[in-house]
């Protein structure tokens, strides 16, 4: 009866999850400048101790971001909520067109991104992640999550992902998906930006997967897009500038 008992709590919030898949997660991002300068392995040491030293403590800027989901899609994007008493001290991304929708059905992706001024529409077909699932767990937002690890070769970054079995789904924040569970946390190289769950909200959605009305931009794949965030990127490290004053971090 015990062992009865057991899997019944077990099954339940699977059970929950699984028939009202869809709501919302609010997730509070972290970045920390200091961090990502350490990780420019391309600037003097010098260099980064100057932007540690100019930055002080407010090396970190806190903002909300949301992921809207039902069972097929997915669209994350920034929140409106803000997650300081004055948002001052980082670059205010709201200004910019930033969305990123996932369609499980249909294996496909859009994505509306604003990058040195210039706004990027993203339609491809989906392509998850080469993620290597770890033997860690801990607890996030509630839920007791897995841990996996991935490669950004684009933007050469480590990814830790946290993600919840519980939680029937295979989406994530950030463009990040394609694990047996929800993503609830991603870690981009050891804390130097950090997106976590702090809000799970089960409940009818209306409009919020929709794609902004009457959004001009240039058409383009991914790979084409990932060629001018390598092209960026290599120009700021030859400049021996941070790259990602200007583009998003993720």
């Amino acid at each position: 009866m015990k062992r009865i008992i057991l899997f019944l709590l077990f099954l339940f919030p699977v059970l929950v999850f699984s028939q009202e898949m869809e709501g919302r997660i609010r997730y509070l991002v972290v970045n920390n400048w200091t961090k990502q300068m350490e990780h420019l392995d391309y600037l003097s040491k010098q260099q980064r101790e100057k932007v540690a030293y100019m930055w002080g403590n407010r090396s970190e800027w806190k903002s909300y971001s949301n992921l809207f989901f039902k069972a097929n899609q997915t669209k994350y994007e920034a929140s409106e909520e803000k997650a300081e008493p004055e948002d001052e001290g980082g670059y205010s991304w709201r200004k910019d067109v930033f969305f990123q929708k996932r369609d499980f059905d249909k294996n496909t992706q859009y994505d509306g991104l604003t990058m040195l001024g210039k706004t990027y529409l993203v339609e491809d077909s989906l392509a998850a992640p080469k993620w290597r699932i770890l033997n860690d767990l801990k607890e996030v937002a509630g839920h007791v999550c897995m841990k996996a690890f991935a490669q950004d070769t684009v933007r050469k970054q480590k990814i830790i992902a946290w993600f919840a079995q519980d939680i029937l789904h295979s989406g994530g924040p950030a463009g990040f998906y394609g694990l047996p569970g929800m993503i609830l946390e991603i870690d981009v190289n050891e804390g130097a930006m950090v997106l976590t769950a702090d809000l799970i909200e089960m409940k009818k959605l209306t409009t919020e997967l929709d794609p902004p009305a009457k959004l001009k931009g240039k058409k383009i794949k991914q790979a084409d897009y990932d060629k001018l965030i390598k092209a960026h990127i290599k120009e700021k490290t030859e400049a021996e500038e941070p790259w990602f004053w200007g583009i998003r971090y993720i």
